[in-house]
């Protein structure tokens, strides 16, 4: 993981994922929040960016955390957080060494920020961490971008998109023996000038299986629950593109 990563693309983040449903991802969440008993209280969001998600579980009864390794999406979180006057807390750190005031009920990471975690060791700290700031019994929820959709939907492809005012060009590798996903981003922002500002960011992803998942928890002393085929209650698929994990703590 990179400190930088987000650095240039934070600034358009939004404006990008203006065409992700969070509103139903969140209703998505709450449901399986509510499902293992977690109606309000304290929830993190690992990995919280630009605060979209976190902003809506606040609305939904939360109340919220959110750790980010970039300050730039921070700094887009917290606008929005004087925007909407919410009370959330948000900290600067990176997920393998996050540090809390005490214990959460309930610890969520959307928009597949765990595939980020390319190490599997990493992997099983950020459980254990993850493990220690749950109540007893507390479930982590989380979500994967899968295998079958780094090799299939977006293997070897480059992608652009032209927004006027702001563009990018993605170019997407998948290597398979490596089970890792590269991407290049080459960003562009038109200034007040009308000249166009490039940003260029590199970003490496790891696809996991249910049987890492389940290894990683394992060593990390968390209890594997069950996995979904995202936004449905039913078991991942050979087709799944996302997929939502549920851990429980199981003892410090």
């Amino acid at each position: 993981m990179d400190r930088q990563a987000y650095t240039g693309f934070a600034e358009l983040y939004d404006e990008f994922m203006d065409n992700v449903p969070y509103e139903e991802w969140c209703a998505y969440l709450v449901s399986l929040l509510k499902s293992y008993g977690c109606h309000h209280g304290l929830v993190l969001d690992l990995g919280c960016g630009t605060g979209t998600l976190t902003e809506l579980l606040d609305s939904a009864g939360y109340n919220m955390i959110g750790v980010d390794i970039s300050e730039d999406m921070l700094s887009v979180a917290m606008d929005k957080r004087a925007e909407s006057g919410k009370d959330i807390l948000y900290l600067l750190q990176d997920m393998r060494e996050f540090e809390l005031y005490g214990t959460v009920s309930a610890v969520v990471s959307i928009c597949d920020s765990m595939n980020y975690l390319t190490d599997p060791d990493d992997l099983v700290t950020v459980f254990k961490l993850i493990n220690n700031y749950l109540d007893p019994g507390g479930y982590f929820i989380f979500d994967l971008n899968t295998r079958y959709k780094y090799e299939t939907i977006m293997g070897n492809r480059t992608i652009a998109e032209d927004r006027g005012d702001a563009a990018f060009i993605w170019e997407n590798e998948f290597d398979p023996d490596a089970s890792l996903n590269y991407y290049a981003l080459a960003l562009f922002m038109e200034d007040e000038d009308g000249r166009y500002r490039r940003f260029d960011e590199e970003h490496v992803q790891r696809a996991y299986n249910i049987e890492d998942i389940r290894a990683a928890a394992d060593k990390a002393g968390m209890e594997f629950v069950t996995a979904y085929d995202a936004f449905t209650t039913d078991p991942p698929k050979d087709h799944s593109e996302r997929i939502y994990v549920v851990l429980r703590e199981q003892g410090k």
